[in-house]
């Protein structure tokens, strides 16, 4: 038998369309470059942020040129482009989340600011990444365009504990003691609200991570070492974080659920190629048992979970 995808002319047009209150899920908006090796960068982002159950809409700022082992180079894509994307999605798309990775140059954080402001009630994750393989004068007049145009506008700064202490507290980058409240106070001055400090030195194997506002940290969290190294956590992280943010869940709430997703993505990690490992974001998606194998002759389906509101470990 023969399945037909056409409409059923005996159905009305009224039963034909979508609820938009019972259908559409949660929407974050990513801007990031692609990254060829699936680890991170925008289809990493889509992975994630459908796996937590939103939707969605990424904007390709650039592409990487890399493998497992190192970053060759980066290509950015022209900063108009990267706007003109985000603006055309965004009056079609209401969006409940921003989440921003890798942008690529001074032009490009300008631009997706310009956006942003357009959008001052939706929250934005913003994901620093380390940057020490790229030219040392880009990664200045980027810091710098980061610092003065979308700080202001970022709801939490995520970003690993060495990174951000060479960027906000320079004068004690070497200081390991530097606590993540010093952190948020630093990033408070540019406005921001909240950052998300993750490998923060613990005592034994575990590694910490800390949400923290200037004043107090308001969640911590740590688990153990993977001896392993590994490519997008802090991609992965924040894009979780912005999508269960979007899905509606309480700050604290939504770090330590990406936190969890993170720790297990990373737990069923993989190695593609010769070099660092790939987290599985999939994790949670299980084969099918034997003993349900399908008939003879039978289509085989597929049970494709929809989340609400919680990542699918």
């Amino acid at each position: 038998m023969t399945r037909s995808n056409a409409p059923d002319p005996s159905r009305s047009s009224d039963t034909l369309e979508l609820s938009a209150e019972s259908e559409t899920l949660p929407c974050v908006l990513s801007f990031n470059a692609n990254d060829p090796t699936g680890a991170g960068g925008a289809a990493g982002d889509a992975t994630v942020i459908a796996s937590i159950g939103a939707h969605a809409l990424p904007v390709v700022t650039g592409v990487y040129i890399r493998d497992t082992r190192e970053i060759h180079g980066h290509v950015a894509l022209d900063d108009s482009a990267v706007a003109e994307q985000a603006v055309a999605v965004a009056e079609d798309i209401p969006i409940h989340a921003i989440k921003v990775g890798f942008l690529g140059g001074a032009e490009a954080v300008s631009q997706v600011a310009a956006f942003a402001a357009d959008y001052p009630t939706v929250p934005l994750i913003a994901y620093l990444p380390d940057l020490s393989w790229w030219d040392e004068q880009e990664i200045d007049s980027y810091l710098d365009a980061f610092r003065e145009l979308l700080l202001p506008q970022t709801a939490v700064l995520v970003g690993n504990n060495t990174t951000l202490r060479h960027w906000l507290l320079p004068e004690s980058a070497t200081d390991r003691r530097a606590r993540a409240t010093d952190l948020a106070r630093a990033a408070s001055q540019a406005g921001v609200s909240y950052v998300l400090v993750t490998g923060v030195p613990t005592l034994g194997d575990q590694i910490g991570n800390v949400l923290a506002s200037p004043q107090a940290e308001l969640f911590s969290q740590g688990f153990e070492r993977i001896d392993a190294g590994f490519l997008g956590a802090g991609d992965i992280l924040s894009a979780a974080l912005a999508a269960l943010i979007a899905t509606g869940s309480e700050l604290t709430d939504a770090v330590g659920e990406a936190l969890q997703y993170l720790d297990q993505a990373l737990d069923h990690g993989f190695r593609p190629g010769m070099g660092r490992a790939v987290a599985d974001r999939l994790f949670w998606a299980d084969s099918a048992p034997d003993d349900d194998a399908v008939p003879d002759g039978e289509p085989t389906l597929i049970d494709i979970p929809h989340p609400s509101n919680e990542t699918k470990h």
